[in-house]
């Protein structure tokens, strides 16, 4: 990734299927609230319906200066022209995704532990989502919950051997995990029901995102 998507990666809004709000009015209040990342998530949704989400998200995400990035759907990205993919731990493996997507283009891989982290580091994963942090309704296939200490263990495992790859905690992250989570050594941390479900999403997602750059920069200061 260049530097302007490390930065935007901090902050990753996921839409959420099973909220009041439609999804393009989920991406344009994180976009308005200073989300810089997108991740379109419309699981078992068929093609005519990700086409026709697409036709309201891409022109929000250009108009904010917001990397789009479809989940799982490798074809879709290539066809909308998305800036990258999110993979998950079943899904096509990074590498063949490089080779269909080419260099430029983002591509982000599921993990759950550090061994898997490390292992879509070697197939040239971007970043790298890791959880779940705890239990979540928005997944049916639910991974081993990892709790603070499980990213901290990850983000060390990552240092002990001075591999740079952004981890970024999710699910079931709420407003009162930022500051801890940041504080594990991660890179950032990805939310969906928390923000669309909020009362004012925009704002919700400015608060966070206040709160991850504060903690940036206290860790700038310790270094």
């Amino acid at each position: 990734m260049n530097d302007i998507a490390h930065k935007k990666s901090r902050l990753q809004f996921i839409t959420y299927q099973w909220g009041s709000l439609s999804i393009a009015r989920q991406v344009e209040e994180a976009a308005r609230g200073g989300c810089g990342w997108i991740q379109l998530r419309l699981k078992d949704a068929p093609e005519n319906q990700w086409l026709e989400t697409l036709e309201q998200v891409k022109p929000l995400c250009h108009r904010y200066g917001t990397f789009l990035i479809i989940n799982d759907h490798v074809e879709m990205a290539m066809k909308v022209g998305a800036d990258g993919v999110h993979l998950g731990r079943h899904d096509m493996c990074p590498a063949k995704a490089r080779e269909l997507l080419g260099g430029r283009s983002i591509i982000g891989a599921t993990a759950n532990t550090a061994e898997e982290v490390l292992e879509a580091y070697e197939k040239g994963a971007d970043y790298v989502g890791v959880g779940p942090f705890r239990h979540t309704e928005t997944k049916k296939r639910l991974a081993s919950v990892l709790q603070m200490e499980g990213y901290r263990h990850i983000a060390g495992e990552l240092k002990k051997r001075h591999i740079d790859l952004p981890v970024v905690a999710i699910g079931g992250i709420q407003s009162g995990d930022v500051a801890g989570l940041m504080r594990t050594g991660i890179h950032g941390i990805a939310v969906s029901s928390a923000a669309a479900q909020a009362p004012d999403p925009g704002q919700w997602i400015q608060q966070t995102l206040h709160q991850i750059n504060k903690e940036v920069r206290h860790a700038q200061v310790i270094r």
